[in-house]
């Protein structure tokens, strides 16, 4: 099975495992540490999606690392390892409406604080990737690039990927003609064409849009 690891290979995966742990150890005072990550802020089309996970303080699990660095099939076997193994975890969006209603910037924040308001359990810090979210009074500590140095915050990335992506497959049904299903609504060459053929869908996000249409 592809998550088997023996030896030399292992032991450097648990190396860098526990590289990505620093700033879990940074606030091992803390009961529950949640990470915070977001998926789709640069697509034309579809929900921007945050992921938020508090995980067991002993947890381990293989091959955690920045959803983008990992092929779809290991994602998707992440996602459910994840999901099992997580004390609480939880996927907030922001619609296609709301993006170009409040802008991008500020739906990703409403998404990412409705992730944290919906877990069952509340977490005493949040790691957050390279933002603070406004309005949540639990203390944030923001991390640049923190999906690939916070185990916590690569899980919310990969929760809030594939729930996206699984979204966009959904979408790809519904309007096959945009070719959701491969690009997952970002601006490919092919999607920009199929906008100036058949024009937007009910999900683009017409201020992104506006100089194809």
């Amino acid at each position: 099975m592809a998550r088997e690891l023996k030896g030399e290979k292992l032991e450097k995966e648990l190396e860098r495992l526990e590289e990505m742990r620093a700033y879990e150890r940074e606030y091992d005072s803390c009961a529950f540490i949640c990470g915070v990550d977001e998926a789709g802020r640069g697509p034309l089309a579809g929900p921007v999606a945050a992921g938020a996970v508090i995980l067991p303080k002993d947890c381990q699990i293989l091959y955690l690392n920045d959803s983008k660095k990992l092929s779809h099939r290991r994602r998707q076997e992440l996602f459910e390892e994840i999901k099992e193994k997580a004390i609480a975890w939880n996927v907030g969006l922001a619609s296609p409406e709301r993006i170009d209603e409040i802008n991008i910037l500020q739906a990703t924040y409403e998404a990412m604080a409705a992730a944290v308001r919906g877990l069952k359990a509340e977490p005493q810090v949040l790691l957050n990737d390279a933002v603070t979210i406004p309005g949540i009074a639990i203390p944030q500590v923001s991390i640049v690039k923190g999906d690939a140095k916070s185990v916590s915050i690569a899980a919310a990335s990969i929760l809030a990927k594939v729930t996206r992506d699984r979204m966009m497959e959904e979408y790809d049904i519904l309007y096959p003609e945009y070719g959701f299903g491969k690009h997952k609504g970002y601006g490919t060459a092919a999607h920009i064409q199929a906008i100036k053929e058949y024009g937007p869908c009910p999900i683009h996000r017409l201020t992104f849009i506006k100089k194809f249409i």
